[in-house]
């Protein structure tokens, strides 16, 4: 999905990366200038919340106005106390501070931190004169929410909304429905505001074309295998030489849970009993249970038992679909990876499928998530939230998601993000107070062993004409933030070459992500399973696939979390403290670069022609280019991998002795 941590891994060169980041760009409030609507006679000062547009989308071609009696809902975000909140995380979540994992429910963190009643009422009260309808404020007064036209929506925040074309991250063209300008919002009001979203509406579904990996011929005459069960199983030459190599391993037909779990040293001693890890989704699988039970049958997993697996709704439909109709080689496989990728490392723990809903992408995952924390007021509905997609940086103001991610600390739930299937930041990796979760190619020999692990980041070249083009990097997110300072869990662990970073004239200490990795490399993916939609509406048949991404990461760390949390009285809630006591100790794999030194066929992947008349290609892994990517992998922490990978029984007795 575009913008998702985890639905499509493309393979982009360097063109098509900016574009994806200014996409449906919204709100981020600054106290400040007054903003006049020229040929509009104002009735009250207002105040603007720069950040809303980028200044990109005034060099896009516009491809015209959003019709003006399109329905829209926007949403008004509210500013908590975040200093006041913050404060009481960071002793909440700090071993041996007397406040350590004395956690406070939903409606105490509203009570307490919360903005005031009076606050979300005057806001209503505004939307509601400006002729929107259905303003509602949310459970936890998080944002009020309100309905209408495109017209009353423009003509309330001041702006003009209109559709541009841009670059996708595949190099094509799409179109992007963006605010012109700022949104303005009542002078009065401003100081209790921390945002606007719903202007950018939905962004353009971008589903991955699943190529079936089969040995034989429609004639039944065997062909040339193009994967291989375990890495390096099948070898290709590469003829001629590509950056030095001339041979590399074919892909992995996609890894079991049996392979998974051995590489990440998950045991049956520890399964996640007795905990509920949240997976939030802005799309329902088809038949999950059933899927789920038919995965667990064919990767010889006990049986999930129904009071296991539970959907939700939150929000509501759009009202159009993105599943189903697509072509019939079009799969999205999101949800069921995520389900399925915590099951194989937590077959005893509790899933809750959080589904948001709505037009907004952003917004309906957002949505998805402040429904976990708001629980039923007394307690948020799970401990652990894997959370597989990434909104791009100037998608949604910054503070909402940090306001969402304090608010989760407090009530001692784990927000767990993808660090994004693209090089660089993004809104949702780089808060302080999410668990970023990057990615990692991994080499699992015949004996479930592991072979070679590296930072996911390969550059991609094609085979044409008896020639190879540098095509670019496809990999996993990661970098040093401009926004957030280098937090305390990371003082004495992040090296200060990659905590630095040149601001205009000066240099500062940034938070950097990710802070822990696993698999997410197409190439050594998980073979995850689906149901497809019948075309009368009733389940289809079971397939497979191979999926990946850091979308496939995240719910794998967060299924063993759920396996070291077993039996404890109280959560982990925000683990980063915990993750970075352990930083240097067998709790992990250091994941380190691949050199001259590594046998070649744990360097790089072929990838064969799939038939369709495309060119063959190959993946070389590891690649350093920090001056485009912002990222390295290095021994110890690094920007693409963290402090690593964990090392099964010993990551879960380390996370146990530093939460005593």
């Amino acid at each position: 999905m575009d913008g998702r941590g985890a639905g499509p891994v493309v393979r982009s060169g360097r063109r098509g990366r900016a574009a994806a980041a200014v996409a449906g760009c919204t709100a981020v409030l600054a106290a400040g200038a007054l903003l006049g609507v020229p040929g509009t006679a104002q009735a009250a000062a207002t105040t603007t919340v720069p950040g809303t547009a980028s200044p990109a989308v005034h060099t896009m071609p516009l491809a015209g106005a959003v019709p003006s009696a399109q329905d829209m809902t926007v949403q008004v975000w509210l500013k908590p106390d975040l200093a006041g909140a913050a404060a009481f995380v960071d002793a909440v979540a700090t071993p041996g501070s007397a406040a350590f994992h004395h956690y406070l429910g939903p409606d105490a963190y509203t009570a307490r931190f919360g903005p005031s009643a009076a606050h979300a009422r005057a806001v209503a009260a505004w939307l509601s004169t400006k002729g929107l309808t259905r303003v509602h404020i949310s459970d936890g007064r998080d944002y009020v929410s309100a309905t209408g036209t495109a017209s009353a929506v423009q003509s309330a925040f001041q702006v003009r909304i209109n559709r541009y074309r841009a670059e996708d991250a595949l190099g094509g063209t799409t179109v992007i429905q963006s605010n012109d300008r700022d949104v303005s919002v009542p002078a009065p009001l401003a100081p209790d505001v921390l945002g606007v979203t719903g202007m950018s509406g939905a962004r353009p579904n971008t589903t991955r074309t699943a190529a079936a990996r089969h040995t034989q011929t429609q004639t039944g005459a065997p062909e040339a295998p193009t994967c291989s069960r375990y890495w390096a199983q099948h070898t290709h030459p590469l003829h001629p030489a590509y950056q030095g190599l001339s041979t590399a391993s074919l892909p992995v037909c996609g890894y079991s849970a049996r392979q998974i779990r051995a590489a990440y040293g998950a045991t049956w001693t520890d399964t996640g009993k007795g905990q509920t890890v949240a997976l939030t989704e802005d799309e329902a699988p088809t038949a999950m249970f059933r899927t789920l039970t038919e995965y667990a049958r064919t990767n010889h997993l006990p049986a999930p038992k129904p009071s296991q697996f539970r959907e939700v709704r939150s929000g509501k439909s759009c009202g159009t679909s993105a599943r189903g109709a697509a072509q019939a080689t079009a799969v999205n496989d999101e949800a069921e990876m995520d389900s399925e990728a915590v099951y194989a490392m937590a077959p005893g723990a509790a899933q809750l499928m959080v589904v948001g809903g709505g037009c907004d992408e952003d917004q309906a995952l957002l949505d998805a998530a402040l429904s976990v924390l708001t629980g039923d007021g007394k307690h948020p509905s799970a401990s652990i939230v894997s959370n597989s997609w990434q909104i791009p940086l100037g998608m949604v103001p910054e503070k909402t998601v940090h306001a969402i991610d304090v608010r989760a600390a407090a009530e001692g739930v784990g927000m767990y993000f993808s660090s994004g299937d693209t090089p660089g930041l993004t809104v949702t990796d780089s808060d302080p107070y999410a668990v970023a979760v990057g990615g990692t190619s991994l080499g699992i020999g015949a004996a479930d062993n592991r072979v070679f692990e590296t930072g996911w980041s390969s550059d991609y070249g094609s085979l044409e004409h008896g020639r190879w083009s540098d095509l670019g990097i496809s990999g996993g997110g990661g970098g040093t933030s401009l926004v957030y300072g280098l937090p305390a869990y990371q003082k004495g662990v992040v090296p200060a070459s990659m905590s630095r970073v040149r601001v205009g004239k000066r240099v500062a200490t940034g938070r950097a992500v990710p802070d822990i990795a696993a698999d997410a490399d197409l190439d050594t993916g998980l073979l995850t399973g689906y149901t497809e939609s019948g075309s009368d509406a009733k389940p289809g048949p079971y397939r497979t696939m191979v999926n990946a991404g850091t979308s496939l990461a995240c719910p794998l760390i967060a299924g063993l979390i759920a396996d070291a949390q077993q039996g404890r009285k109280t959560a982990f809630g925000f683990s980063n403290p915990l993750i970075y006591r352990l930083a240097g100790t067998r709790a992990y794999h250091d994941v380190l670069p691949v050199d001259s030194r590594t046998p070649q066929q744990n360097r790089a992947a072929y990838l064969a022609a799939d038939g369709s008349g495309g060119a063959p290609g190959v993946d070389v892994f590891g690649s350093q280019e920090p001056a485009y990517t912002q990222q390295v992998t290095a021994k110890g922490h690094d920007t693409m991998t963290g402090v690593g990978t964990p090392n099964g029984a010993a990551f879960i007795a380390g996370l146990r002795r530093a939460a005593p």
